[in-house]
């Protein structure tokens, strides 16, 4: 366990999963997932005061996930296992020390930076950026 967490982290977890990263399948959906875990644990950049996963998916905007149907509804008990692996340490690249993600619009590749973060590399439609190892070490 990476983190402690509740049954409602567990639920919420697989709730944005899916709405950030459905179209992606279960790998896509897990590399969500690791974005959300290294921003709880990242306590640097814009993420100091992120504790927990509740944080994390409610912090000023950034998961659009949040508004969607997707994420309004109730989990899964698949979903929700996704959501424990993830909760439990596995890590995906390109995701392993991401803290941010995003989609370009169809057919346009990553850009080499975003919010000055380096591209980690992509996976489907989302683009996976991380800092450098000296400004947010706790997530190396």
């Amino acid at each position: 366990m990476i983190i402690s967490y509740t049954d409602n982290d567990i639920d919420m977890l697989a709730r944005i999963m899916r709405a950030e990263a459905l179209n992606e399948g279960d790998l896509g959906m897990l590399m969500v997932g690791n974005v959300i875990i290294n921003r709880i644990l990242a306590n640097c950049l814009t993420f100091k005061n992120i504790r927990s996963v509740y944080d994390a998916i409610y912090q000023k905007n950034q998961f659009t996930g949040v508004n969607s149907s997707l994420f309004q509804g109730s989990a899964t008990s698949y979903e929700k296992e996704l959501a424990k692996r993830i909760l439990n340490g596995e890590y995906y690249y390109p995701a392993t020390n991401a803290l941010w993600f995003y989609a370009p619009s169809k057919g346009s590749s990553c850009k080499d930076t975003w919010y000055s973060q380096k591209l980690a590399g992509r996976y489907k439609n989302h683009c996976f950026y991380k800092p450098d190892p000296g400004v947010c070490s706790s997530i190396y």
